[in-house]
């Protein structure tokens, strides 16, 4: 019937194009006569071969509903057939006997599955291990001044081995071992029992105090090529970092966060605690504050103080005397810190201050008796993130030491601390520029001038620095 209809179309369709080119091509000859007698032919085709489609469109739907009424009489007779409803479910249970007796007979399935615990259990062994992460810190620099004995130097400061491993759901690990040309030392070492109380941690171990802000950081990780001039003259090239305990408690108070830290570690700090033979534990207390101003920018202050004692100290022309004394450090800290929501991969500003003082009881070296020693010193700074992947800063750095006559004697010298000219001072610029590649590596490009009275000429420096990451921490500050 299908069929019928399908030829009877096309004989159609072909028989219309070929009258329709016929009369294209003869309508000219022809006459009004031919061309009538032509039309009326083609109207009779097409009014046979619309009774046709009509005719065959019923029956179809006449066959349509004696399939229907079969299938409704079929799916009755199914229902209400015992003997054909025990049949299937049979025939079901059967089958899937059949295929769990094929399963359990596969010795591919026995293979594969025995090698699958096999490489689970590795794995599960895997995870005891701690996440190990490589930091590397390259600078290129340029120097001139008066006193500058070398231009160039190329330096691989550190290649920084980092690890870190939950050890249980309360307890974390951290290391940090910098490798230098000179060799290898433990900078940090310590593991943090969380929650001994409510919103109370303590920490044990060896690590970088938390005095002021940036001295907790490491230096691979700093907005500058180096820590401010302040901190490296009153606490030494390596900053702050002790061995001992530490409890941090953190809360909210009205709109703000507050953070207080007390620290209890070994006074082996050499410019602080230098004579500190008796071992006599340092204490630091930490207050921090931190409070949202607006959905884009908050603010944060903090307070620090650093208490110990020294006992020993080396007179001119003789060994030493014992004799206890006071050593204070205090800080104050403030950032703000602004970044719009809407644009925080590529718009921010900061701005981050430090003051340090210091009150050191000493025992004079010239054996005139017990004497003071009070150097300050502060820094200011400046940064920007201009794009994604690109900050510009700038820092300002101040240093006043202390004046003593008998401060650089030759068998015991007090410098930085104090000097011998009144009114000394020391100060530096620094302008950088840092991209980032990626989170992985950055590089930073800095200019350094520095310059002030009565201690070391003036000098300028070009940094270039490279800083690559290789693992799960990046470039973690501390």
């Amino acid at each position: 019937m299908k069929k019928s209809k399908l030829i009877l179309f096309i004989t159609y369709f072909f028989l219309s194009i070929s009258i329709v080119s016929l009369g294209s091509a003869q309508e000219r000859t022809m006459g009004n006569n031919e061309m009538k007698t032509l039309k009326k032919e083609i109207q009779g085709l097409r009014d046979e071969l619309e009774e046709q489609r009509e005719e065959h469109s019923t029956q179809i739907e006449r066959l349509q509903e004696q399939v229907n009424m079969l299938m409704m009489l079929l799916e009755k007779q199914k229902v209400e057939s015992p003997k054909y409803i025990k049949d299937v479910s049979q025939n079901e249970i059967e089958a899937l006997r059949a295929a769990a007796k094929e399963a359990t007979q596969d010795d591919q399935f026995k293979e594969r599955a025995e090698e699958k615990t096999f490489k689970s259990g590795g794995l599960s062994l895997q995870t005891l291990n701690p996440e190990i992460s490589v930091t590397g810190d390259f600078i290129a620099t340029y120097k001139s001044g008066d006193a500058v004995a070398q231009d160039f130097d190329f330096m691989f400061r550190g290649l920084g081995l980092h690890f870190e491993s939950y050890l249980d759901p309360y307890t974390r690990f951290k290391a940090a071992v910098p490798v230098s040309e000179g060799g290898a030392e433990l900078g940090e070492a310590y593991f943090t029992r969380y929650g001994i109380m409510e919103s109370f941690n303590l920490t044990l171990g060896k690590f970088r105090q938390q005095f002021g802000v940036v001295n907790r950081w490491h230096k691979h990780a700093l907005d500058c090529i180096d820590f401010p001039m302040p901190l490296r003259m009153i606490f030494g090239e390596g900053g702050l970092n002790q061995t001992g305990l530490s409890f941090d408690w953190s809360g909210t108070i009205g709109d703000s966060t507050q953070e207080l830290v007390l620290q209890f570690t070994d006074g082996v700090n050499g410019r602080i605690f230098g004579e500190n033979d008796k071992n006599r534990p340092s204490i630091l207390l930490h207050y921090k504050n931190y409070r949202d101003l607006s959905a884009d920018t908050y603010f944060e202050f903090g307070l620090t103080g650093l208490f110990g004692w020294n006992d020993t100290w080396r007179i001119a022309d003789s060994d030493s005397i014992s004799e206890k004394g006071n050593v204070q450090v205090y800080g104050a800290d403030m950032t703000l810190f602004w970044e719009p929501a809407s644009r925080m991969r590529y718009r921010n500003f900061e701005w981050r201050t430090e003051l340090y003082y210091v009150n050191k009881e000493i025992f004079a070296s010239d054996a005139s008796g017990k004497d003071e020693l009070n150097p300050w010193g502060a820094y200011t700074s400046f940064q920007s993130k201009i794009s994604r992947v690109v900050d510009i800063g700038f820092r300002a750095d101040y240093y006043s030491p202390e004046t003593k006559e008998y401060a650089d004697m030759s068998d015991v010298s007090l410098y930085p601390l104090a000097v011998t000219e009144d009114s000394a001072y020391r100060w530096l610029t620094a302008f950088y520029v840092t991209w980032h590649q990626s989170p992985f590596v950055k590089y930073r490009l800095e200019f350094n001038h520095e310059d002030g009275k009565g201690m070391l000429p003036s000098e300028n420096r070009i940094f270039l620095q490279a800083v690559f990451a290789a693992g799960p921490h990046k470039h973690e500050r501390y």
